[in-house]
């Protein structure tokens, strides 16, 4: 997740059941957020546990899925509210109803119907765009309907209401939140292999497919050795420390362009001193030029020329195809706007809905389009001593990240090590990606559609009478 954040300690192994809070002691983030994981963790294993994979409520199943055939324009699906658990995680697929203008007459708000059901076009977190053919459904029959859930830091660049306005433009924002994103999708029959005309024969050739998706092809490993001429600099830090920075910093790496290593056009990785969290609202686009709300709040959070930065919004940040990075190449302080290197991809910052921003990454050095290549078997230097390791033989997918503490109190990074202190390779921390079949469609007619999902019910039932 990006944000604000010291380090994160949930480790589901280690068994922690409860954080328990000392007298007199500083209060961390890292205790308050381990804390909700853990509860957070045991509520989904339940729920996992009783209910499987996936499954809804008999009684509010969510997520039903009903083919509508476009004739002269684009197909359709309407998907019907509810409730649904997706390795445990719940998700809501009820359309809230619109609110309704204090001085608006009864009969202009009977007049506007409220839709009971989200469509496959405007489902709130897939951004699903009629101009582009990838977006839309298969073609050709048969096609598998299927729900693809993730989770997602939203701060209050993103969301405003988060901010509390009262501690003042001054201070910033407080805490961030997890979004849990849900979006319909489709994949063609022949994706899925040899599929027999039953249920169960389906469900399982989804389940095949779906583990081909998530499966994690990389690790990194990472450590901190002192830079090579370290005697020569001035001892701001420990003479001896391996990790050469002043401050404390959760260091972030991330993938941008997944893939496999190749020489060009393979997989990038961009990094973050800060855990990503360094973000600018955008006002405005004009060309290459973006307004912000604010350039930062200090010398160290701000924006310089050569920065490398990341355009976004909500819609670019739930597709997860990642755009090229581009460069500050002037700042106008009195206007609070930069001029960037390139202008954002069509589609990207333009809408103040989705609300966009700028996202600073500290890369640098010799880059492919602003990221860092990915070379595998050595140790690339991050900064201040920092160094990160890719197993060979790795495919990597955008958005998987590492996260690394940094303390200038040890001179080192925190990372798993083994019995003889060598640092340990470690699958991304995220994104993890959950899957659950929702409706076979084999054709316009109704009699070829059949309904995938699994539905349970209430586990209590009437006493009986004592005899």
């Amino acid at each position: 997740m990006h944000g604000d954040l010291s380090r994160i300690t949930f480790r589901p192994a280690k068994g922690y059941s409860a954080v328990l809070a000392q007298q007199g002691r500083v209060q961390l983030d890292a205790d308050a957020n381990e804390q909700a994981a853990i509860q957070l963790h045991q509520a989904r294993t339940t729920a996992a546990d009783l209910i499987g994979p996936h499954g809804g409520p008999a009684a509010a199943n969510g997520f039903g899925i009903t083919y509508l055939p476009g004739d002269n324009e684009l197909d359709d699906l309407a998907i019907g509210g509810g409730r649904y658990y997706v390795d445990g995680i719940l998700l809501d697929a009820d359309r809230p109803a619109p609110g309704v203008p204090a001085e608006t007459d009864a009969g202009t708000a009977a007049a506007e119907p409220d839709p009971s059901a989200w469509s496959y076009w405007d489902q709130p977190d897939a951004y699903r765009d009629r101009e582009k053919p990838a977006d839309r459904l298969p073609t050709s029959f048969p096609y598998l309907v299927y729900l693809k859930v993730w989770e997602r830091s939203v701060t209050a660049a993103e969301d405003p209401e988060i901010r509390e306005v009262a501690l003042g433009a001054a201070l910033p924002d407080t805490a961030a939140r997890v979004k849990t994103v849900w979006q319909v999708l489709a994949v063609p029959g022949s994706q899925l292999g040899e599929v027999k005309a039953d249920t169960d024969s389906r469900r399982k050739a989804f389940a095949d497919w779906a583990a081909q998706q998530d499966a994690v092809g990389g690790r990194l490993a990472v450590r901190s050795e002192r830079p090579a001429r370290t005697d020569e600099e001035p001892c701001l830090v420990s003479p001896d420390a391996r990790y050469r920075g002043p401050e404390n910093q959760l260091y972030r790496v991330e993938i941008h362009r997944g893939g496999p290593v190749k020489d060009k056009d393979g997989a990038t990785f961009k990094w973050s001193r800060e855990n990503g969290s360094v973000v600018f609202p955008i006002d405005s686009l004009n060309g290459s030029w973006a307004e912000l709300s604010t350039l930062g709040a200090d010398d160290k959070l701000d924006l310089n020329a050569g920065d490398w930065v990341e355009v976004l919004d909500s819609a670019y940040v739930s597709r997860g195809e990642p755009a090229p990075l581009l460069q500050v190449e002037e700042i106008d302080l009195p206007g609070r706007r930069v001029r960037l290197s390139g202008e954002p991809q069509p589609g990207i910052g333009r809408l103040a809905e989705r609300h966009p921003c700028l996202r600073r990454w500290d890369q640098r050095g010799r880059l492919t389009a602003g990221s860092v290549r990915v070379q595998e078997g050595v140790w690339l230097d991050i900064e201040d001593g920092v160094q990160v390791w890719f197993e060979p033989g790795g495919t990597y997918r955008p958005g998987d990240y590492w996260t690394v503490p940094a303390r200038a109190v040890t001179g080192t990074v925190e990372w798993p090590r083994s019995a003889a202190g060598e640092p340990l390779l470690q699958r991304p921390a995220g994104i993890a990606h959950h899957y659950a079949p929702l409706a076979w469609i084999g054709g316009k007619s109704t009699r070829s559609q059949e309904d995938l999902r699994l539905a349970f019910g209430p586990l209590a039932g009437p006493v009986n009478a004592a005899k």
